[in-house]
């Protein structure tokens, strides 16, 4: 909905998705039932108070089994300035909260009409650690140059990672943790090139998260350090009907210092996918994809860390073979139906799934999600 001239516009989004699987939980009890607990719904605003500033907010309530409760919070709330903008391009800043720069999906991840199937690949796109890179506080640098072959844009971000929910630490150090996870500023660049009118895109990002947790009376652990950092390369192909994306990233990991009750040590991960879509007509939509996670490419059927851990080797790693299709009703209402054949459960949520030992390693998923946005 547009106001003032168009100046100001509101919009919003309602997704709501039924999960199934054979084994094991995801997005709530799945486990040979059907869970209704995962739904996004949210409302965006954005005013062009002059030609070179625009302030953007939007509104979230997410809800995903146990890992987000769906309470309402800030999304991102954020000043837009273009200081320099003519025929050759633009560059500016933006403060305040702001999406994180993280690979092809990252900064439209909440709105189902963006994304490429139900679930955006979980070896890229951890639906687990999610609040740790959907958005940060601080500021973002950006330039776009414009030239005869394409658009070069790039971005630098430094901000404060949202750090004060259950999940993010979950994500960290496990579950009832009587301690509490800080983070530094966390610097993110991303350099995108998109040539011949948008039928290619290559792009290449960097973060660096350091966190650092502070024990809890009685607890266990130690003052620890947790430092992450993932670089992901990104690739995508659109012809007329169809289109070819993939993205690798290697992704090191350090725990150190937060004593013998915890899986100190550093580590290099790897994850990919390949992902196909085809449009079979003008309101329908398929898409193919294989995606791969490693928690360690030096230990990628986690037998090392089974020894020292005692916990199940199939829970660092995770390849999962994806089919679904997509239907637009209208151009406000679309509905996606999909299917997950996966071997590991690398991705799945510790909340959700509480006792590793009662984990499987083959498990299938069947998806319906309805969509709606104004």
């Amino acid at each position: 909905m547009d106001f003032l001239d168009g100046d100001l516009q509101v919009h919003g989004f309602a997704t709501g998705t039924l999960v199934n699987t054979s084994d094991n939980n995801w997005f709530g009890k799945s486990d040979d039932q059907i869970s209704k607990d995962y739904w996004e719904i949210g409302a965006n605003a954005s005013w062009r108070v002059t030609p070179d500033v625009q302030l953007s907010a939007q509104a979230l309530s997410y809800t995903a089994g146990g890992t987000d409760d769906g309470d309402a919070r800030l999304d991102y709330g954020l000043v837009d300035w273009t200081a320099v903008s003519s025929e050759a391009g633009r560059g500016g800043i933006r403060l305040g909260r702001f999406k994180t720069a993280y690979g092809l999906y990252n900064k439209t991840r909440d709105v189902a009409f963006t994304r490429p199937s139900i679930i955006l690949p979980q070896s890229i796109y951890f639906e687990r650690t999610r609040n740790l890179t959907v958005s940060a506080d601080g500021g973002e640098l950006y330039v776009e140059r414009y030239g005869e072959n394409g658009t070069l844009s790039a971005s630098f971000a430094l901000g404060q990672p949202q750090t004060d929910t259950e999940a993010a630490q979950t994500a960290v150090i496990g579950s009832n943790r009587p301690g509490h996870i800080d983070s530094k500023l966390a610097p993110d660049l991303q350099v995108m090139y998109e040539g011949a009118g948008g039928r290619y895109v290559l792009g290449f990002t960097a973060v660096h998260l350091e966190l650092s947790y502070k024990p809890g009376v009685g607890d266990r652990l130690q003052a620890g350090t947790h430092r992450l950092t993932p670089l992901i390369f990104s690739a995508q192909y659109n012809a007329e009907d169809w289109s070819l994306t993939s993205e690798y990233a290697s992704r090191r990991i350090s725990a150190q210092d937060f004593g013998p009750f915890f899986y100190n040590g550093t580590t290099v991960g790897e994850s990919y996918y390949l992902q196909g879509t085809y449009r079979l007509a003008p309101k329908w939509e398929g898409v193919l994809r294989y995606d791969a996670y490693y928690a360690d490419k030096a230990d990628r059927d986690g037998k090392d860390f089974s020894a020292a851990t005692r916990l199940p080797g199939f829970t660092r790693f995770a390849r999962d073979w994806t089919v679904g299709v997509r239907f637009d009703v209208t151009p406000q209402f679309m509905l996606r139906a999909e299917a997950h054949r996966v071997n590991g459960t690398g991705f799945l949520p510790v909340q959700d799934n509480p006792n590793a030992q009662d984990l499987r390693q083959y498990w299938d998923t069947f998806m319906l999600l309805g969509s709606f946005r104004f």
